[in-house]
């Protein structure tokens, strides 16, 4: 295999030496500088064009800078961007009224980053389970998966499997059982104590390389939830939102969450909004002072996200993440590379990965698709992940699949 030789200008060299001079180094980037993004497009500071296969991690499935989000955005930031709770504003209101229509439920609770999400389901889970399920004081358990990624905070790490996030970070938070992925029968031994609120899961595991469970898992698991009194927590702050085909992946099953998490795509890539909907058995259970954040549904995200929602329905986008992305899996299957053992996901978002010598390898692809210009990023070593924003275009996936037949070549 040839080492590629990434062409780095050096206004781009400029950029990224700032970069590393004064920012912390928590992240390991391809080495693009970006300035400009439009659709599925992204440009560089040099004014080289590529095809985005990341999407923000699918913060962007309504492509980049959507006319109508940025619009929205625009005319509320000119009015009213921030009240704090403390007060009421004239869109809090609709906007609850509009998301929880959206998805059927009673109440969300507006948040910020998708970890404030979570942390904010996993909290809901807990009081329920002392309120509604009587379980005793400091003894609420929640169960999760090996494998599972849902962000960075301390407690969150307290049950990551995933050695970059959790080591050199301790002591942990508690109260967290965490059984293999896709294991039913883990799930059911779990679930015997007497002491667990809730089970949080993705339905589809991104950051571990797009591992989607056995077909029946998810809705398996949430009948196991009702039997044992515990609440269905689902995180689909990546997953949601149209990007596997259905407007939530656990509409592949029919399966509705006891709290949803949502995120990312959100804001449609604007900025940090997420939100956690329920219905009032649970929601109620939090009561006021008792979780809160100064930015969680301020004027500016409630116009963003009504806008970002109603430009998933009014662009069919569900619909075409299913059509495709079956399309995509089968255009790659077909390439028939040796060095792609195995193509997974569901709707536009995918992933390959990576049977290679070289431990490099999945790396190694990345700059070159960078060089022939489409970005994407490895995870966990051999897998890459290939998920465009949503608003993508037949004949922009067949050139993108083909700029993947020409970059395989690196690894020959």
């Amino acid at each position: 295999m040839s080492l590629i030789e990434t062409t780095s200008s050096s206004k781009t060299q400029e950029f990224i030496d700032k970069e590393l001079q004064y920012s912390a180094h928590n992240y390991h980037p391809l080495p693009v500088v970006l300035e400009r993004g439009e659709g599925v497009y992204l440009w560089d500071v040099d004014g080289k064009r590529y095809y985005d296969f990341l999407s923000g991690y699918s913060a962007v499935n309504q492509g980049h800078c959507h006319p109508k989000i940025i619009g929205a955005l625009i005319e509320q930031a000119q009015k009213l961007t921030l009240t704090s709770r403390a007060f009421h504003s004239d869109l809090l209101g609709e906007y609850a009224e509009y998301i929880t229509a959206y998805f059927g439920y009673d109440k969300v609770l507006p948040m910020n980053s998708g970890v404030e999400a979570v942390e904010t389901g996993l909290k809901l889970a807990r009081r329920w389970g002392y309120d509604k399920k009587g379980i005793g004081a400091n003894r609420a358990k929640i169960i999760t998966v090996a494998g599972n990624f849902h962000g960075r905070t301390l407690n969150v790490v307290s049950f990551s499997t995933d050695p970059s996030s959790r080591d050199g970070f301790g002591p942990f938070m508690p109260g967290y059982k965490v059984i293999p992925y896709n294991d039913l029968a883990a799930l059911e031994e779990a679930l015997a104590d007497p002491d667990v609120a809730g089970f949080l899961v993705e339905p589809i595991q991104g950051e571990a390389g797009v591992y989607v469970p056995d077909d029946g898992y998810l809705a398996s698991a949430y009948a196991l939830c009702r039997q044992a009194n515990v609440l269905f927590i689902g995180d689909e702050i990546q997953t949601g939102l149209a990007r596997t085909g259905k407007m939530l992946a656990c509409d592949h099953e029919g399966v509705r969450p006891d709290i949803l998490i949502l995120g990312k795509a959100l804001s449609g890539g604007t900025l940090p909004i997420s939100a956690v909907l329920a219905d009032d058995d649970v929601m109620l259970c939090i009561k006021p002072g008792e979780h809160g954040s100064t930015y969680g549904g301020n004027p500016l995200a409630c116009k963003v996200a009504i806008a970002s929602l109603e430009v998933i329905k009014e662009e069919k986008l569900t619909e075409r993440a299913a059509e495709l992305g079956s399309y995509f899996r089968d255009q790659v299957r077909a390439l028939n590379h040796p060095a792609i053992k195995e193509i997974r996901g569901k709707g536009l978002l995918n992933a390959i990965v990576i049977d290679h010598h070289d431990p490099d390898a999945a790396w190694q692809l990345c700059l070159a698709l960078k060089e022939n210009g489409m970005l994407a990023k490895p995870t966990h070593g051999d897998k890459i992940r290939f998920a465009p924003p949503l608003v993508i275009t037949k004949d922009q996936l067949d050139a993108c699949i083909h700029i993947i037949e020409t970059s395989l070549k690196v690894l020959e």
